[in-house]
């Protein structure tokens, strides 16, 4: 027998005024990590960039915002998602400020 349990995307959401994102580590297994990221109006600070070992494939669940790759910007939009390599030096340059943006974000090694 398992020890099972179901959960919830999309709850609990609380309405954070904090700077930063707040993440929730879903799932850890050898090679793989996912996260839900749940974002208020936060972006990457100044001049920072991820630069990840990982790949990470992120999805917007609800919600909106921009990635900033150092060729291009996209807008995502709920639905959206995108797998970026590692390495691939990318930032948060907006998230919606008056709504709750939800991201899904998987994190795997090649």
């Amino acid at each position: 027998m398992t020890d099972t349990q179901a959960a919830n995307l999309f709850a609990p959401l609380l309405r954070s005024t904090a700077k930063t994102e707040h993440f929730s580590e879903l799932l850890a297994r050898p090679g793989l990590r996912i996260e839900r990221i749940v974002s208020t109006g936060q972006c990457s600070p100044a001049n920072f960039w991820y630069d990840q070992a990982e790949g990470e494939w992120v999805a917007v669940l609800q919600g909106e915002a921009k990635l900033r790759f150092e060729d291009k910007v996209l807008h995502l939009k709920a639905g959206d998602y995108v797998d970026i390599p590692p390495h691939c030096r990318h930032r948060v340059d907006w998230t919606a400020p008056d709504q709750t943006t939800i991201w899904l974000a998987v994190f795997y090694t090649a």
